[in-house]
């Protein structure tokens, strides 16, 4: 049914289920700047938006200690939390059969970049994709419909018709709203399904299954 040439997914929530290293990186990161109250609650609004912002908005920190916070998650991160990482069943297979259908596949993520292009390597999804971009160090234009748009802009896409997001988050259908492109909202990631309805995706995939039937 796939009417589109270029598909850009998110990461998190969509590729691979990356909550147990998240969760213990901010664990971790919590423990080493003496902040109380980690609750599930508190890890699902950490998903999605910049780093920065979740330490800002949600604990309160000021713009010294949010990045001291920042530099401990992506100490344990880089060192462990990366590869406590599942590509989700099924994902594997439908990235090779995009690529070998001619499909130009991409990933924006808010993940810092070097992470993203590590796990992508790590689990050999890499070999599908034409580029990846990320979040910059200090968190700068990381928010989801600036990294679709850079990304957008150096493909030479902008004025692409045949252009599609793929996410598990409000951030994602944002970010592809923000482009005047399509959006494929998957369910079986980090988002809420009524949530996520509520914000006017052009399609929802319950599944990876789902998700195949639509892409292809």
């Amino acid at each position: 049914m796939c009417m589109f040439n270029h598909i850009i997914f998110d990461l998190d929530g969509t590729l691979t289920d990356s909550k147990p290293g998240i969760a213990n990186s901010l664990k971790y990161a919590m423990r080493q700047m003496h902040l109380a109250g980690y609750s599930e609650e508190l890890l699902d609004r950490f998903i999605g938006p910049p780093l920065q912002d979740g330490f800002k908005n949600h604990c309160g920190l000021n713009e010294q200690n949010t990045q001291l916070a920042v530099d401990y998650f992506r100490t344990y991160y880089g060192e462990k939390g990366l590869f406590e990482n599942t590509p989700y069943t099924g994902i594997a297979e439908l990235l090779e059969e995009l690529h070998f259908c001619g499909k130009q596949v991409y990933v924006a993520t808010s993940k810092l970049e070097k992470y993203a292009i590590r796990i992508m390597r790590h689990f050999e999804l890499d070999r599908c994709i034409t580029d990846l971009i990320g979040a910059e160090y200090g968190g700068n234009h990381s928010g989801k419909g600036q990294l679709i748009a850079k990304l957008l802009e150096r493909n030479q896409l902008l004025n692409a018709s045949d252009v599609e997001m793929v996410g598990d988050t409000i951030y994602d259908i944002d970010g592809a709203h923000e482009n005047e492109i399509p959006v494929i909202v998957v369910g079986y990631g980090f988002g809420k399904k009524e949530q996520l309805l509520a914000c006017s995706p052009d399609y929802f995939a319950e599944t990876v299954d789902d998700l195949c039937e639509l892409l292809l």
